[in-house]
């Protein structure tokens, strides 16, 4: 066969010509590769042996690896099914402390008593200091969680008092259970009926197609305020719901962006309560954010603090150092109000779901319809929702997201952790991002008694059960076996990203090539198949 050079060919029949790199990585997309692979060095420890291995970059987003975030989104949906209808109590008990734990622990105790003993002496303490550091940190590689002090750092704590304009809630005692009620019908059966609950934030102006019908009446700073801190209301819709299920509800919940650019909640909850309850909790819900003030605008254009060692930010033109966070936050008396108030709306959805009906597995898809996309992908091409969305950046632009944003600058107060070269309206947070639109919150939230299982073990299910159909036994692996090393850029070792998807596709192709087989031999069916039969295996 004779090959025409592409260069003797015009110009317009070679721009024609889809370009080979384009085409592989569009192959591997097919194939479930990650076209944006981590190469990495395992070291055997048992045998010396090193390899470059690559790793799937574990991406959630379908604008960075489609493959990867395909696959995550397949994991959760596998999570929201195990967990969302259990009909038993998911058992977590810890494992007894072994010997070598405990004597960890008891040598903590001996170094705390030394330095206890050196500090009220008066004395230096700062090898001692180094060595509990140094102590705590073999406490959590010897397999125990968290620390020995627990929580060291004073929490502040204002009234519990409810707010006279938030209805009152009811109180049931609580059961220790995760499950929730079952029914018994005519025929025999029981059924352990669960909810699917979808709420929203109130409405900040008239919208039509996604965008402001007058952008001027459209209440953007609560709008963005409402984003910033939307996480805190879910977790305060979660506690009022407990204690008014009186028992310890399970969810499984996404955060996805409205038309409109407003985050709002689907959850999947194990049990059932009456609607009219849930949309009680739902208006009863609130959150107070009891931040310094940041609607006086004391610092502006040139006129901003500066930095100086030892001290701090001051005001250049008067040399008075600005106040510390907690300074700030010492300000706030009982008599003083919240910087913002933020409620749900109105518009509270409730649906009765069965476990193993097609009510079911639309609402699982519909929970994880979104988790590839940011919530900036909510754009559509209209020319006035781009303008809302950049509108809505804007007042997100100088909006503290945190007590370390470098905004509380220009409201007169030190940012918490306060460094040099901090400057108002350039906060790297993930609030402050196009594609998230102020909500810096999980995308996905589960609570811990869901399925009982961590993402990582949901995993490890369907890596075996692809090994069981390939006739292979998936052997547990020793976590202490293999040292994993980041390769440098450049690396003269690692072939090149195309070479590397190459190889990846042609092992996709000999698993897929395999799993067609055997579902073939157990069918009894020709091994003979088309194409496209072929790429669905």
């Amino acid at each position: 066969m004779t090959h025409v050079h592409d260069r003797a060919l015009p110009r317009a029949i070679r721009q024609a010509m889809p370009m080979a790199r384009e085409v592989l990585e569009e192959v591997a997309k097919q194939h479930g590769v990650c076209i944006r692979p981590i190469p990495l060095k395992r070291l055997d420890i048992l045998t010396g042996k090193s390899e470059i291995i690559d790793v799937p970059c574990g991406a959630t987003l379908d604008s960075k690896c489609p493959p990867c975030a395909r696959r995550n989104r397949q994991l959760r949906m596998a999570q929201c099914r195990e967990g969302w209808h259990l009909d038993a109590e998911p058992t977590i008990t810890p494992d007894e402390a072994n010997q070598e734990q405990r004597s960890l622990v008891e040598l903590r105790a001996d170094v705390q008593a030394q330095h206890d003993a050196t500090e009220k002496a008066g004395d230096d303490t700062t090898d001692l200091d180094a060595l509990i550091t140094g102590l705590d940190e073999e406490i959590n590689a010897a397999g125990m969680r968290g620390n020995v002090l627990g929580r060291t750092t004073v929490k502040r704590s204002r009234s519990t008092k409810r707010r006279q304009d938030a209805p009152d809630l009811p109180k049931r005692k609580m059961a220790h259970t995760t499950l929730g009620r079952t029914f018994h019908g005519a025929d025999g059966k029981t059924y352990r009926p669960s909810l699917f609950v979808t709420l929203t934030l109130p409405g900040y102006g008239k919208i039509r197609d996604g965008a402001p019908v007058d952008p001027s009446a459209y209440d953007y700073r609560r709008a963005s305020r409402d984003a910033l801190h939307f996480s805190k209301l879910v977790d305060r819709f979660v506690q009022n719901l407990r204690r008014v299920a009186g028992y310890d509800v399970q969810y499984f919940a996404s955060v996805e962006p409205q038309k409109r650019l407003a985050p709002h909640l689907h959850m999947a909850i194990r049990g059932t309560l009456p609607r009219a309850e849930i949309k009680q909790i739902a208006a009863a819900t609130y959150h107070q954010v009891w931040w310094p003030q940041a609607d006086e605008v004391i610092f502006d254009g040139d006129h901003l603090p500066a930095w100086q060692d030892g001290t701090g930010y001051l005001d250049q033109a008067t040399g008075e150092v600005l106040p510390t966070w907690d300074e700030a936050l010492d300000t706030l008396d009982e008599d003083a109000d919240p910087l913002h108030v933020i409620r749900f709306g109105e518009q509270v959805d409730v649906q009765g779901v069965l476990a193993g009906t097609p009510d079911a597995d639309q609402c699982i898809r519909y929970l994880s319809k979104y988790l590839t996309k940011s919530l900036g992908d909510a754009l559509d091409s209209g020319q006035a929702q781009r303008e809302h969305a950049a509108r809505m950046l804007d007042a997100l632009r100088y909006e503290p997201c945190s007590p370390t944003c470098p905004n509380w600058l220009r409201y007169g107060v030190q940012p918490k952790g306060a460094k040099p070269g901090m400057i108002p309206g350039h906060c790297r947070g993930k609030a402050h991002k196009p594609e998230h639109l102020g909500y810096a919150g999980r995308r996905v939230l589960v609570s811990r008694k869901w399925s009982n299982k961590t993402l990582a073990e949901h995993k490890q299910d369907r890596r075996t059960w692809v090994l069981q159909a390939l006739g292979q036994t998936d052997e547990p692996t020793d976590p202490h076996r293999y040292v994993w090393r980041p390769v440098p850029a450049g690396d003269a070792n690692v072939p090149p990203l195309a070479v590397r998807l190459l190889r990846s596709v042609h092992e996709r192709q000999r698993w897929r090539a395999h799993l067609r087989q055997l579902e073939a031999r157990a069918s009894g069916q020709d091994l003979s198949a088309t194409e496209d039969e072929r790429r669905a295996a």
